[in-house]
């Protein structure tokens, strides 16, 4: 479903996505409204499902991971019940950050980190080949990171430059 927003509402989405941490007065002056009404909009984003939470972005290479994988993984057969056992199965890894069902030649597509590539072979050998049902699995290791996911464009906004 989606919400409409209107000028002051993207501020808002937009002023929180680039720093959560700023107070209610801080986003009440970048608005141009009183701290009420803007406290007031925050809640009604909240409510209506637009703000998810909020999170601190951690710095995964002063982590210790050194290593992103996109891992594709197809199953030998998917059904609700095989699906329900995989899904679990991949939410109790820590290392898998993103996991999507996709369209293509793969079922799914993992984005994993890892320390090194020694630590990520270990987790594929040990963890990824064993999930249940798992038929193959391919691995693309990022060289370089260009842009990460942190934010999401506002929509209704103007158009980036």
């Amino acid at each position: 479903m989606h919400t409409e927003l209107d000028t002051i509402d993207r501020q808002l989405l937009s002023a929180l996505q680039d720093n959560a941490r700023l107070t209610t007065n801080e986003l009440a002056q970048a608005t141009g409204l009183s701290q009420s009404p803007c406290w007031r909009r925050i809640r009604r984003l909240e409510e209506a499902g637009l703000i998810d939470g909020y999170r601190a972005r951690l710095d995964r290479r002063k982590l210790g991971y050194g290593v992103v994988a996109f891992v594709s993984i197809t199953i030998d057969h998917q059904n609700d019940a095989r699906n329900t056992v995989f899904i679990d199965a991949v939410h109790a890894i820590p290392e898998v950050v993103m996991f999507h069902a996709v369209t293509g030649t793969a079922d799914f597509l993992l984005m994993v980190v890892a320390a090194d590539l020694d630590s990520y072979s270990s987790l594929l050998l040990s963890k990824l080949h064993r999930l249940p049902g798992v038929q193959q699995v391919q691995t693309n290791v990022s060289l370089q990171e260009f842009k990460a996911f942190d934010s999401l464009p506002i929509p209704g906004g103007p158009d980036p430059a």
